[in-house]
């Protein structure tokens, strides 16, 4: 990048760090929603929901705690997010607690507004906890999932002469800020022998991604499912390469560091990522019915979000030292790359103590220490 470039993306990096899915909405709602929660939007999720999964037996808590009065704030990614799929797998008139929902466009925002108290709990990639760390902001990854890589991809137009990694250099590639893609890109550029300095980061978020590829604006686009496939079907894109050996494998739920500090919220906490533990493994057993639901909440064709089901789907794992030594290798490699202003310790931004929501083993709480104490 030129002189001017890199300073603008060092302006942009230190305010993405102070911002924080990795999923995204889909294109033809997210502008709208983007309005709506600048308002304030948010629903309930006192709706009945219908699907396969098995009941966990009643509204009380898992532990002793009464969290039938329990108010969490739940961030999403409208369609592929955590109510789309609690709706799906017959869970979501299961959560024992009060719910609003509030849809973001990508992690990075929603950790924004968690950071701000706004959101209590929210899934999201790779890089928004990294970047959110870097920002001191008082947040905790409180649960893990594994995904399959073929979720990620770098994609170029159909018709275009770029068909190697090292072909990219000087070209303009367009990502989302802070987001999984933008690992993703710094690893597959980083493999190739290149830096962010090779190439022209253009930062948008999906939909505009997704037009600005269509429309030749940029050169290729750095994106995750369902807009990978979305692309592909539309006859816009070509995939350059998926996540197979490059990213990083996991995706992280995240939780305010106040949610944690209150027992009652983080009782509820812990029946939350139960709940989405046992939707997600719904999920990778029943493709079709997931599919079927994904479609409908994202507006795209059934064919798309069939395939997109099959690319995208993820295991609820433990968090355990290799998962905490990956989400540090995400962390170095921004700093590293210049991304992100210094080291971010992230033993100090995990959370082990619902690791048995998973299935893992139960260890003892992490003191709930503001990270900027400590």
């Amino acid at each position: 990048m030129t002189t001017t470039n890199t300073a603008r993306h060092h302006r942009a990096a230190r305010r993405a760090a102070r911002a924080g899915r990795r999923r995204a909405l889909p294109l033809a709602a997210s502008m709208a929603l983007l309005a709506l929660v600048a308002a304030g939007c948010s629903s309930s999720s006192g709706s009945t929901a219908s699907g396969g999964a098995a009941s966990t037996g009643g509204a009380a808590s898992a532990g002793t705690t009464d969290v039938s009065k329990v108010t969490l704030h739940i961030g999403d990614q409208a369609g592929s997010g955590a109510q789309a799929l609690l709706t799906a797998a017959g869970l979501l008139s299961k959560l024992p607690f009060k719910a609003t929902w509030s849809d973001f466009t990508s992690g990075p925002p929603m950790l924004q507004a968690m950071a701000g108290g706004a959101v209590d709990i929210g899934s999201v990639g790779n890089a928004p906890p990294v970047f959110a760390a870097a920002g001191g902001d008082n947040i905790a990854i409180v649960g893990a999932f594994q995904a399959n890589p073929h979720g990620s991809a770098l994609l170029v137009p159909k018709n275009s002469a770029i068909h190697t990694i090292a072909q990219l250099k000087g070209k303009r590639i367009a990502v989302a800020q802070g987001s999984s893609a933008d690992y993703h890109l710094l690893t597959v550029l980083n493999k190739a022998g290149l830096s962010v300095h090779d190439v022209t980061l253009v930062y948008l978020q999906p939909a505009e991604g997704l037009a600005a590829l269509a429309s030749g604006h940029v050169d290729a686009w750095d994106i995750w499912s369902p807009f990978v496939e979305q692309a592909e079907a539309a006859d816009h894109a070509r995939e350059l390469v998926s996540g197979v050996g490059y990213g990083s494998p996991y995706s992280f739920t995240v939780a305010s560091r106040g949610a944690l500090a209150d027992p009652a919220k983080a009782a509820a906490i812990r029946d939350y990522l139960k709940l989405l533990a046992q939707a997600h493994a719904w999920a990778a057993t029943h493709e079709a019915a997931w599919a079927a639901v994904w479609a409908k909440a994202t507006g795209l064709p059934s064919a798309v979000m069939t395939q997109a089901a099959k690319d995208d789907f993820a295991t609820a794992v433990p968090i355990t030292p290799a998962v905490i030594s990956s989400e540090q290798s995400v962390s170095n490699a921004f700093t590293s790359a210049g991304l992100i202003p210094g080291h971010v310790d992230f033993t100090k931004y995990v959370v082990t103590s619902f690791n048995n929501t998973a299935g893992g083993p139960h260890e003892p709480d992490v003191p709930l220490v503001p990270a900027h104490h400590r």
